[in-house]
């Protein structure tokens, strides 16, 4: 590895990456953000790198610029000051080996039964902070702690701290899913929700791994507008789930499956689903919600996914009577509380009762631009583009609102386009 970094042999470099993580030559593709022939391709030796294309593999990759030169002089990032003297090749090697979270020979681990803990209170508090907090700004230390929880989790391996610290790797990464998937960047997210189900799996742990799952499929269902693969994605989380789980996680892959089924237009499987879901929190009382639940799962939530269920279903009565109940005295955070303003806009708007309809999807939007949420923006352009009613004075100022934000600076928040 030494003499490979020495020499710029990005074959050799990234195969060794991908060696020491134990990833798949997918796993290898999904981490550069390239596809996958292509990575078989630089592997190989069959695909040349321009000077930007090693940085940004570099980058991905965690591997300090330092260490890798063109000619075994000069490194990549000094143009103009010489290089220093070549390090021996035992102190190169190290170095390489510590790039890759891998311990120096005789070394130990810097893992102990505290890391999976603390790990997971940093993904827990910024959990709790994305309900008040645009998701720009706790995209960089989401993604961050990711590299960290996965280089922990690189010196984890082969100890008694593995399962924990993989599931703490899990839970940053589906942190990090929801905040790409805030922002638009569905490749992003499905890359790193697919990480986290992962993650969980090398826990071992089911309550987490079915988290994980009905994560991703909420996202196939709700983001990514494929209530099909959502559906598949809810039946193996059920799969994995078993018959005695705790109520909490049963009532809400219910509610998530009730979604899938409203999406594809099954009706009497919908209701059945939130039925379910609604005996699920009848069972469980005041019992705190499990881990990885940060949340508690309630009566009012279950609404909340019934009104949804009526507007997919249109059936705009019941969603607004169900928006009601769900509109509980504790609130919820301003982004979730306006991606619901938008469905229950369509709500109204599918009953007839335009001006309540697009007044909430003003609300909604001024959320989604005051938290820069491509999410909340994104789905108030769909119920617009949706909407084919008479264009009275209200839908005339939401179109002049939307229109407002193709020429907005990248600073006050979402820039549309």
């Amino acid at each position: 590895m030494a003499a490979a970094l020495a020499t710029c042999d990005m074959a050799t470099v990234i195969e060794g990456v991908r060696t020491a993580r134990g990833w798949s030559q997918g796993d290898l593709a999904r981490a550069v953000a390239y596809s996958q022939s292509w990575v078989s391709r630089v592997v190989n030796g069959q695909q040349s790198l321009t000077v930007t294309q090693v940085h940004d593999l570099a980058r991905r990759l965690d591997i300090p610029l330092h260490l890798l030169r063109f000619d075994g002089t000069l490194p990549l990032d000094a143009d103009e000051d010489p290089a220093p003297a070549p390090a021996p090749a035992a102190a190169r090697a190290a170095d390489a080996g510590a790039a890759f979270g891998i311990p120096p020979e005789g070394g130990h681990a810097a893992v102990d039964e505290t890391t999976a803990p603390a790990l997971r209170s940093i993904t827990g508090g910024q959990r709790r902070m994305d309900s008040t907090s645009p998701a720009r700004d706790l995209l960089p230390s989401a993604v961050a702690h990711v590299h960290l929880a996965e280089r922990m989790l690189l010196k984890a391996r082969g100890t008694a701290h593995h399962s924990a610290v993989s599931a703490a790797a899990s839970e940053a990464s589906g942190f990090a899913a929801w905040l790409h998937a805030d922002q638009g960047d569905m490749g992003s997210a499905r890359m790193h929700y697919r990480t986290a189900v992962i993650r969980a799996r090398q826990a071992g742990m089911r309550l987490l791994d079915v988290y994980m799952l009905g994560s991703l499929a909420a996202f196939e269902i709700d983001t990514a507008e494929d209530p099909e693969l959502g559906l598949g994605l809810v039946q193996e989380a059920e799969h994995v789930l078993g018959p005695s789980a705790h109520p909490t996680a049963r009532a809400w892959l219910a509610c998530v499956g009730a979604l899938a089924h409203a999406g594809i237009g099954d009706r009497s499987a919908a209701a059945h689903a939130i039925g379910r879901a609604e005996k699920e929190i009848a069972r469980s009382g005041n019992v705190n919600p499990p881990w990885p639940w940060v949340f508690a799962f309630d009566q009012a939530k279950v609404s909340g996914y019934r009104a949804l269920v009526g507007v997919r279903l249109r059936r705009p009565h019941d969603a607004r009577d169900a928006f009601a109940e769900a509109s509980g005295p504790q609130g919820r955070g301003a982004k979730q509380a306006a991606v619901l303003k938008v469905e229950l806009a369509a709500a109204h708007a599918e009953a007839g009762d335009v001006d309540e309809a697009f007044r909430l999807a003003v609300e909604a939007l001024e959320t989604g631009t005051r938290f820069g949420s491509a999410r909340v923006v994104d789905r108030v352009r769909s119920f617009r583009r949706r909407y084919r009613g008479p264009q009275a004075a209200c839908v005339r100022d939401l179109d002049d609102r939307l229109a407002l934000l193709v020429n907005a600076v990248p600073a006050s928040g979402y820039k549309g386009g």
